[in-house]
């Protein structure tokens, strides 16, 4: 019998999340919200790479009562497995009005 070695290591993907934060959030507020993410990031053993705030921009069409939102983008790489629970957390988080997470090549 032949037994292949396998590659026990698991996969590690880029990816690119863009958040838009309600546009009512103090500076203190927005800053923890996205300290959180991050911390979300490293904590499951993902390497964030960049961080841009694009400050506060109009809507294309209203979000919840909203006509402006915060945007964020973040650049990290992340074990696939992980992408679950931190789309659940944004989900679920008042202070986000969306998020889109995206697998870069």
């Amino acid at each position: 019998m032949v037994t292949e070695k396998v590659d026990i290591q698991e996969k590690v993907n880029s990816y690119e999340l863009t958040v838009i934060l309600r546009p009512d959030l103090g500076e203190e507020k927005l800053t923890a919200t996205v300290e959180n993410v991050k911390k979300f990031i490293t904590g499951k053993g993902g390497v964030i790479s960049e961080s841009k705030s694009w400050g506060k921009r109009r809507l294309a069409y209203p979000i919840k009562h909203a006509i402006e939102g915060n945007y964020i983008l973040l650049k990290f790489t992340m074990k696939p497995d992980q992408n679950r629970e931190m789309e659940t957390n944004l989900r679920i988080s008042e202070d986000v009005l969306r998020h889109l997470l995206v697998k870069l090549d």
